[in-house]
């Protein structure tokens, strides 16, 4: 059984330990980083999953960026505990920020991730959504929580310095 919380400002280098063992060295060099450079990531919707033992287990965060002028979320990362994995910790984590974040009234989330994987929460691949180089075409994502949100939402995606 795993309890959801939002992260807080103590949780930081707990989470900081748990994406450096989840993803190879220089994971912040990725493209996806740029865009949150000296952004505050969305704090409502940056979850943790911790176990009886209030062992960190996994965590996912958003941020806010900009297709050409239209807010976006951007999802990622997500991680769960190698030990853990399997469990469907990561489809949990998924799941209930997204809920949360339908709730705050955000209409379209965004990623970087295997379409495969992602298909079974109804994100596809995003036509006319450039992410900065060298990001993989296949692999941009998106999700509409409203109506048709992405509906003529194009451009490039870039930081969202005013939320």
């Amino acid at each position: 059984m795993y309890r959801i919380t939002t992260e807080t400002a103590a949780d930081l280098w707990e989470v900081e330990a748990l994406y450096d063992t989840c993803f190879a060295p220089g994971r912040e060099l990725l493209s996806s980083y740029r865009l949150r450079d000296d952004v505050p990531k969305i704090a409502e919707l940056s979850l943790l999953a911790r176990d009886e033992g209030n062992v960190l287990a996994g965590a996912i965060r958003y941020w806010p960026v900009r297709v050409a002028s239209t807010r976006v979320l951007l999802l990622g990362p997500v991680a769960v505990h190698p030990t853990r994995q399997g469990e469907g910790l990561a489809a949990l984590l998924i799941q209930d920020s997204l809920e949360r974040a339908a709730a705050l009234g955000w209409q379209r989330v965004l990623l970087v991730g295997d379409a495969p994987y992602y298909q079974r929460f109804g994100f596809s691949k995003r036509e006319g959504v450039i992410m900065p180089p060298p990001t993989n075409p296949d692999r941009v994502l998106g999700l509409s929580l409203g109506e048709e949100a992405w509906a003529g939402v194009t451009g490039d995606v870039t930081r969202d310095i005013d939320p």
